[in-house]
């Protein structure tokens, strides 16, 4: 291992945004063919960090080397020209173009079309991501999205892959193809910046990993020698509590029944509904799982009363109420919570103040106002409630919500609904980009939310999320649901497997 040659290292690389110190002296380095993870809670410095590697930031002090050389890595053309390639977690494919076509706006004519496409075939063969190079991009599968970006980057020759959450869209399967690529690659000498808070995959794919916290190193490791454990502690500074163990809960009436759910796609990027029935009990987590881009995002606009209409369900009633024409402000007082899977603009308005964004959700409760009078000191006490008992780490008192980290702000958003008891929640991604501290945190308190008798429908890409929460778990595929199975009867493959379209058929409900 420590003879392979240092390919980029990093020597008292600091970044400031006015007086914060997102980076503070990072020392790091990868050597030639490495995968390397990279760690950290959410706020710990990560993404600034890895932004200054591919040239979108320009670091306050500090210095690159490649190959041992001292480098300035000025923007993300010359990140490239270097020999950096970076996948996202949020892809950057257009949907209204081809694969080749996508492919070709990175390579700067690099090769005639009819060259790139024997190429593309080449090298995805080569690597076992095969790809129709002339197939549009929203016909593709989130995994098979993932294959393209990893193209495109691989023909541009990188010497470094930065990989930012890879799996996070993936079924198991799909993980596993994807670690089999990743090998290949790093035997080809290509090193592998790999960033995740899955640690059991840091374990599985990484040679060593390097633990931020606070902005700063706290420790590299090579990733045999220590254990997830070892790893959580280093990445919060202590113990991360359990997610508690699920109880035998007694479900008790049924208070959520959907039946014939029907709804259109509204563009021709949605995703169509069809047939979908649910029920859920007094008590109950029923867990949603499936690949992003299936219909989560349109289920969620129902649930919440987003999307309205009285015509494309057989039922929707909520505690024996027919909800299918109610607006979200009228679910809310019947006693329903929800939380949409985007946290920024949809879940929280980022340039207004937390409480602000507590009276969003708050406005009619008489605690807050009356004839139209907000009470600023009752508002400021809810807010307060919702920070110290969701231990929420804020820069000061009532910031903008954008100053928070990503998990600090979806402990808030969350908390923002769980402090009102809601009888029947619905929630997506809760968890989405979340570290493991705050993740747990999440997950208990929805643990608690069920054992208090609430109902709670989890939809998430996470299968390791939804084995610690749910009872029992459905997958939706292309706007079709699954039935309903209990947790024991099921495992990780099968849903997997589910995810991916197969057996569907079979096990659907009413097709």
């Amino acid at each position: 291992m420590t003879t392979k040659p240092v390919l980029i290292e990093s020597r008292g690389i600091s970044k400031s945004f006015g007086s914060f110190l997102a980076n503070d002296s990072i020392n790091f380095d990868i050597l030639e063919g490495e995968i390397h993870g990279l760690l950290g809670e959410n706020g710990a410095g990560k993404s600034t960090f890895v932004k200054m590697v591919y040239g979108l930031l320009e670091p306050s002090n500090g210095t690159f080397y490649w190959n041992g050389k001292k480098i300035i890595i000025g923007s993300p053309q010359e990140a490239r020209n270097f020999g950096i390639g970076m996948v996202f977690q949020h892809f950057t494919l257009f949907p209204t173009l081809t694969v080749i076509e996508n492919i070709e706006l990175a390579l700067n004519d690099k090769f005639t079309t009819h060259e790139l496409r024997d190429t593309i075939i080449k090298k995805s063969a080569e690597f076992g991501i095969t790809v129709d190079p002339d197939i549009y991009i929203r016909d593709l599968s989130v995994g098979e999205q993932q294959r393209v970006e990893i193209l495109r980057c691989l023909l541009q020759n990188p010497k470094l892959l930065i990989m930012d959450e890879p799996t996070s869209v993936l079924t198991p399967q799909e993980s596993e193809q994807l670690f089999s690529v990743l090998k290949k690659l790093s035997k080809t000498g290509c090193s592998i910046l790999f960033i995740s808070h899955k640690l059991k995959e840091i374990k599985k794919i990484t040679q060593r990993a390097t633990i931020l916290r606070g902005g700063c190193v706290v420790s590299t490791v090579e990733t045999a020698d220590v254990s997830t454990e070892q790893l959580a502690k280093m990445m919060v500074g202590s113990n991360p509590q359990n997610v508690k163990p699920k109880t035998a809960r007694k479900s008790g009436d049924i208070l959520v029944k959907i039946s014939g759910l029907n709804k259109p796609a509204d563009n021709p990027f949605a995703t169509a509904l069809y047939n979908i029935s649910l029920n859920v009990k007094a008590g109950e987590i029923i867990g949603i799982a499936g690949i992003a881009g299936n219909g989560q995002s349109e289920l969620m606009e129902v649930l919440s009363g987003e999307w309205r209409s009285t015509e494309t369900f057989d039922v929707f009633d909520v505690f024996g109420t027919d909800i299918r024409n109610y607006s979200p402000h009228k679910r809310r007082q019947l006693g329903i919570g929800f939380l949409p899977e985007e946290r920024h603009g949809h879940s929280a308005v980022t340039n207004m103040k937390l409480t602000e964004n507590t009276l969003l959700t708050n406005h009619n409760s008489p605690l807050i106002q009356k004839n139209n009078v907000v009470k600023n000191e009752n508002l400021e006490k809810l807010t307060n409630d919702i920070i110290d008992k969701y231990d929420i780490r804020t820069p000061f008192r009532n910031p903008q919500a954008s100053s928070l980290s990503g998990g600090n702000l979806q402990k808030f958003v969350i908390g923002r609904e769980i402090i009102k008891k809601p009888r029947v929640f619905f929630v997506a991604q809760p968890t989405w980009g979340v570290d493991i501290g705050a993740t747990k945190f999440i997950r208990n308190s929805l643990i608690d939310l069920a054992n208090d008798g609430c109902g709670i429908i989890v939809i998430s890409q996470d299968l390791e999320e939804l084995f610690e929460l749910a009872d029992n778990i459905c997958v939706l595929f292309r706007g079709k649901l699954s039935e309903s199975k209990p947790l024991q009867e099921l495992t990780s493959e099968k849903i997997g497997m589910l995810m991916g379209g197969e057996e569907l058929h079979s096990e659907s409900q009413g097709h």
